[in-house]
């Protein structure tokens, strides 16, 4: 993998990452001055086959016009490697990565190979976020993680379900192994905690509130955004409460005062554990 550049440490640190169609260059700076910290722009999903080729045009169009700072904050996501589309996207890709693209989402990725393509090519300021979308990239998930250039990985979890044949209830019960095996994969290749996959209810914030915390116990750092309205919700979740914060703070500053290997601070045993908890809640902090 490159050194860490300005780019891709920041999607190691974004918490949202919201999808804009690429049929719709006039959104793309309403996307990114929405608040959320990456913007992905989307050749897949988002577009029909028949506007695959204008989408590209558009998008290629659009880019130009960025500053670079926007240029680094934007992500696009590719068609699978698969389809017909895989080698025009993968030209566009690999030109905007040297002209200052931040990354690339790679859906339904499966093997290290797609990886590996793309590290040869892309500019090394680009970083790739692999979809881990099926049974395939499931069983793969280790060598994805540890592939070059990924950053992080993330659950695409309505494309994983449809692969299965299953169909999940609101607390989604069932994918929670899914969800472990990719977190302890990102654990595996050092990776920045994994992100999690969309809230289709875009109304709905208490379904968005529950889903970012089951997300965030099962160790994911960030999700997948749908529409500007669940950014502010997402960011603001993935921050440490005031509360949190002010008892972090209190158990390192007890930490430093102290040579004992334990102590006691309101009643509750402090230790080493306790203190690197109270450390990674520091660290969350954004001032």
């Amino acid at each position: 993998m490159p050194t860490p550049s300005s780019s891709t440490s920041r999607i190691a640190s974004a918490r949202s990452f919201l999808f804009v169609p690429a049929t719709t260059p006039e959104r793309y700076v309403k996307a990114l001055n929405s608040g959320a910290d990456m913007v992905i722009i989307d050749l897949e999903d988002a577009v029909s086959p028949a506007d695959k080729p204008a989408a590209r045009m558009a998008l290629e169009a659009a880019f130009h016009n960025l500053s670079t700072d926007q240029k680094a904050q934007l992500m696009v996501r590719i068609n699978p490697s698969d389809t017909a589309h895989w080698a025009v996207d993968t030209d566009l890709v690999v030109q905007l990565s040297h002209q200052g693209l931040g990354g690339v989402v790679l859906p339904k990725a499966q093997s290290a190979t797609d990886l590996q393509a793309l590290d040869g090519r892309l500019a090394p300021t680009c970083g790739v976020l692999p979809l881990i979308e099926s049974l395939a990239g499931l069983d793969a998930i280790n060598t994805i993680a540890s592939a070059p250039r990924v950053e992080r990985l993330a659950f695409g979890h309505l494309d994983f379900q449809l692969d299965l044949g299953i169909e999940v209830g609101p607390d989604e019960a069932a994918l929670i192994p899914v969800r472990m095996a990719i977190t302890m994969a990102t654990r595996r290749a050092h990776l920045a905690p994994p992100v999690d996959g969309v809230t289709v209810n875009t109304q709905d914030d208490i379904t968005l509130q529950s889903d970012i915390t089951r997300a965030q116990h099962m160790g994911f750092g960030g999700k997948l955004c749908i529409h500007p309205k669940q950014v502010g919700t997402v960011n603001s979740l993935w921050l440490p409460s005031a509360e949190a914060l002010a008892w972090a703070t209190r158990v390192v500053a007890a930490a430093e005062a102290t040579t004992a290997g334990a102590f006691q601070l309101d009643g509750r045993m402090i230790d080493a554990p306790v203190i690197a908890k109270a450390r990674q809640t520091l660290s969350r902090r954004r001032d």
